[in-house]
This record gives C-alpha cells, structure tokens and sequence, in this order.
C-alpha cells in the first residue's frame, strides 16, 4: 500500500475536531469553527435535540467551557448567570442580581454572552453593570454607567467584554459628569471609550479613547507583528494599543441619522479591517500599515442595491479572499450576499432570506436567521450553493448566533435555548 493510501485511510479513521467556544463569537473571534464531522445531509424531521430549556425573553448567545455552559438573561427584576451541564442541560448553580433594566423598545433582557477565564465568568448587564463570578460567587462587579456617566443608547449595553492577557477589556464610553445635556445626541467623550481592568481584582489599570460605545465588542490582533486592539465605535473605526490604551487610529464611518446604530464587528484578513453598517454607508475595506488606516474602496457612493455589504449586526464571514454576510435593516429587505473583498464586487446575491447570523464551519457557512430557520451551504463564491435546509421550531426573535462545540449546536430562539446534534441523524 503506498502512502498516499495510508493517508486516506488514516484520514477517514480521524476522529472530529471539538473546540470550546468560550466567547462572543467562538474560540477564534470571527465567527469560525475548527470542528470537523458535522452533519451535511439533515435528516427531514430536522436535527436531533439533545435537550432544551425555557429561558427569558433575552437575547445573547451561551458560551461553552469544559464541558459547561452559561447563559445571561433577566426576569422579574434580577439578571441571572445559569451554569449548566453542557452535554445533559442540568442546571449547576445560579448567580442572580438586581436589575430593573427597561428598554425603550421593549428590549428588556440581556444583550452579552458570558465570557469564560479558566473558572470565572464575566457578565455585563443592558444596565452597565459588570460581575465577574466564580462558582455562582460574585468576586468583583462595577456599574460602568455610574462610573463612567454613560449616557443612554438606544438599546442598552451590548458589548461583550474581552481577556487580554491579565487585562479585561470592556467598551464603556462615558461622557463628562459636567456635560449640561442628558441626550445622546449632543454626548461628548471623555476618554474613556475602552476601560481595562485588572481580570482578578476589578482594579482600572487605564481607561482611554475619545469616543462613545457602539454595540460592537472589543477585539485584539495581530497586525505588523504587534498587539492591535480594535474597536468600531459609535463614530467610527478606533485603533488602539491593548496594554496601554494609547490611540493608534481612528477613522471616521458613521451614517448621519442619531439612529445609526453599529453593531457588526470588524472583519480582520492581514492587515485590511472590513467595517459595515447597515443604515446609509455600507462597507469600507481599510489597510493599515502600521501607523495610519486608508481606504482601498468604500460603498459610501454607490446606490444601495450595489453596496457590497450593510450589515445590521451579524458579523460578516471571510473565505478564501470571499466574504459571506447578511445584508439589510430590516426583515423584509434583507439578503445573503458574497463579495470580492479585494475590490468589493458583488459575486451573488441571495434575496430576502430574512435577517440571519453566520458560523463558518467544517468548510460549509451556516445561516441561522431571526425566524429559526437554518442553513447549510457551500463556501462558494461562483454561486450561492444550499446544502441542507430545515425550519426548527424556535421563534422569532433568534437573533443571537449560534454556538458550536464539541458536535452540539445551541441555538436561542424566544424564550428557549436548544441544544442540538450536529454529527449524528436521528
């Protein structure tokens, strides 16, 4: 037998790749995967549930540690942390505090996912308030609103904290105490678009950035060879130096409306950062070259339909010099779309598949969108290629992403979290 055989055979042998999924948006950050093995061939009576709960009317997705997952929600007046068995669904312990947080919109529960350190978890409520819980104990908390005089956006706070190193890196935004209008509309910063803080004790190491708090997250990269923080800000693109806070960049992308509410995160690929927003501009594809960001083309002139990319809060995916995103505001104008993100041609469009979340795994992309319906589909930027379909029964609004890990796929629908089977059929 030659070695080529050998190596089919051991690769056919191979058992799944399982990762984690211990923060927004994966183990990676962008929405990715690692696992291998999933299901491409979905049985018609849908995936299997492994188990399902009932939760709150909340929005953010679990996150998965060694072999236990967490969930953020809020009911009767208290946000509750809820630690269960990964694999079985059972409830391990709770942590609960107060919290009265009333949206404008109706919007009444928790927006972050819980971070996972090792064995603490960090949670940050729609009302600014942020524990940092160990085995249901609080060991730390602080109301960022208070602290920082945080005025109100218009859907609470929605962006998850992120580790870096020793440090927890939180977006808060403040403005002077001083400042005589309560409105955010005429808001001004004071310098403390990213706070940092000690991850064990709570301590502010630094809090820095001119700038307000959009309801993107924090990220660091890698870029030129050192540590780049990233963050896309209510008025646009913010560079800045993780261990010390010190700005690196910033520039300026932001639709004119008060409205305009930036949600998606950055798409990093080398050292270009994609930035989209879903209420006038579109996309803008930036370089940075170690001191200063430009652009290499930008959607702001081109008319609507032939926008790259308007994503409203689904970070976009990047494959192979191809990006997949949902593009649209609204439920009813919103699509699956692919472009060249060299030049940001349109290489398809699938219309109106409602507005939907994206995971990158097993060299397939899956869509779960707002109404509970999934799809699987090739990574195929000459068309756009379905592999499976299924309408589940959860409800809108599913509008939290999906998480993998270790073959479950939990996906949140209103009022309930599903654990489902994405290697075996029925």
């Amino acid at each position: 037998m030659n070695a080529l055989a050998i190596i089919s055979l051991l690769a056919l042998g191979a058992e799944p790749k399982n990762e984690d999924w211990p923060r927004f948006l994966g183990p990676h950050g962008d929405g990715s995967s690692g696992e291998t093995g999933i299901l491409t061939a979905w049985p018609e009576a849908g995936l299997k549930i492994l188990w399902d709960c009932k939760l709150p009317g909340s929005f953010g997705p679990p996150s998965v540690a060694d072999g236990k997952l967490y969930h953020f929600d809020i009911a009767e007046g208290n946000a509750r942390l809820t630690c269960r068995d990964a694999a079985a669904g059972r409830e391990l312990w709770t942590f609960d505090y107060a919290c009265n947080y009333k949206d404008p919109f109706g919007y009444d529960g928790t927006r972050c996912c819980p971070v996972i350190d090792g064995d603490r978890i960090y949670i940050t409520g729609p009302d600014g308030v942020l524990h940092c819980v160990r085995d249901g104990k609080k060991i730390w908390s602080v109301d960022t609103i208070a602290r920082w005089h945080v005025l109100p956006n218009f859907f609470g706070v929605s962006s998850v904290p992120l580790i870096e190193g020793d440090l927890l890196l939180v977006a808060v935004g403040g403005s002077p105490k001083n400042q005589p209008t309560a409105t955010l509309a005429d808001a001004k910063s004071d310098n403390s678009l990213i706070v940092a803080f000690d991850k064990q004790t709570g301590e502010v190491k630094y809090a820095a950035g001119q700038e307000l708090a959009s309801f993107t997250s924090p990220m660091v990269v890698t870029m030129h060879g050192r540590r780049v923080g990233l963050y896309l800000a209510r008025g646009g693109m913010h560079g800045f130096e993780p261990a010390t806070g010190r700005t690196l960049f910033h520039y300026p992308w932001r639709a004119k409306m008060l409205e305009s509410a930036l949600a998606a995160n950055p798409l990093v690929v080398d050292e270009r950062i994609l930035i989209t927003e879903s209420y006038e501009l579109g996309a803008n594809l930036l370089s940075y070259d170690g001191r200063k960001l430009a652009s290499l083309w930008s959607d702001r002139a081109r008319p609507r339909d032939e926008k790259a990319l308007m994503a409203h809060w689904a970070t976009p995916i990047h494959h192979d010099g191809f990006v997949y995103g949902c593009s649209g505001r609204h439920t009813t104008d919103a699509d699956l779309r692919c472009f060249n993100l060299k030049t940001g041609e349109l290489a398809w469009t699938q219309r109106r598949t409602t507005r939907c979340t994206l995971m990158k795994v097993d060299g397939h992309l899956l869509s779960f969108s707002e109404n509970g319906e999934l799809r699987l589909l090739k990574l195929n930027p000459a068309k756009y290629e379905e592999v499976a379909r299924w309408q589940s029964d959860l409800e809108h609004p599913s509008w939290a992403p999906p998480v993998l890990s270790h073959g479950r796929l939990y996906l949140r629908g209103k009022e309930r979290l599903v654990c489902y089977d994405l290697r075996h059929s029925r």
